[in-house]
């Protein structure tokens, strides 16, 4: 097995950070475009009543939204490289031996990790909604006031970068199987742009099912853009829930986005 290279080394570190932001934009862009053309232009008709907007995302926000992202991939990848460097150095509770905690304890890994994320992104975006923050950081992501696929990663580079910390700082104290953590990654990609999506993705009475009342979907994050005030939370209902910040047109709003009544024909 060839040996790893010390990334703390200058030249190594860049590739490594190139080679991270090829995954990550490479995976977003992979992910975020299946979506788009399967909604939008491939079978279009079919989620006509489960769109939550009338109109068309113009392609000047489209491509705004690319170049954010593509900011935003960068600031991931920069993290990803120096959280290589810290588990080099020692410094991460990251492990390889899956049985080192025992099989049991990679699926509790990966809850515990996402309900700390959770947490920390639910007050962190309620602290970005403050009138000075938001203008400063929040905006950019709010200038999509209809979302799309793209407006998943369009953050202002102070944004991003507070994302991009918190899976660091957890690995710092929490143990994680490299691929949980990769899990993890991947699934807060899956999540945050069928939260964008402006296309009502989950069946019918989902918001009542005892597991589908707590997963947050394109219904319940497109009231957040339009209303600014409810609805904050990343994967997760609860604390909108608990905090009572979930908009009371939620429940209506999802019922009828998925609803079985006949589309009018135009």
């Amino acid at each position: 097995m060839p040996e790893i290279p010390d990334f703390s080394n200058p030249l190594f570190f860049v590739l490594l950070v190139v080679a991270m932001f090829t995954v990550i934009m490479g995976r977003f862009v992979l992910i975020a475009g299946l979506f788009h053309f399967a909604f939008f232009v491939w079978f279009p008709e079919k989620w006509k009543q489960r769109r939550l907007a009338s109109k068309q995302v113009p392609r000047a926000q489209l491509l705004r939204e690319v170049r954010w992202s593509v900011i935003t991939s960068l600031l991931f990848a920069l993290a990803g490289a120096l959280t290589v460097v810290l588990w080099q150095k020692g410094l991460t509770r990251v492990y390889t031996d899956p049985g080192q905690f025992g099989l049991w304890y990679l699926p509790v890994s990966l809850i515990i990790s996402m309900l700390i994320h959770e947490t920390y992104y639910y007050w962190l975006h309620r602290w970005m909604h403050k009138p000075a923050v938001f203008r400063l950081i929040h905006k950019v992501h709010h200038d999509s006031k209809t979302t799309s696929p793209w407006t998943a990663f369009s953050f202002h580079p102070l944004e991003g970068l507070l994302q991009a910390i918190v899976l660091p700082l957890t690995i710092m104290f929490l143990p994680m199987h490299y691929y949980v953590l990769l899990t993890q990654l991947t699934i807060m990609t899956f999540s945050s742009i069928i939260n964008h999506l402006e296309v009502e993705v989950y069946p019918a009475k989902f918001e009542k099912h005892f597991i589908g009342k707590w997963l947050i979907g394109a219904t319940h994050h497109s009231l957040h853009h339009k209303q600014f005030k409810y609805n904050f939370g990343l994967y997760f209902t609860f604390w909108d829930k608990w905090v009572r910040t979930e908009s009371p047109k939620f429940s209506s709003m999802f019922r009828e986005k998925t609803s079985k009544k006949e589309v009018a024909k135009t």
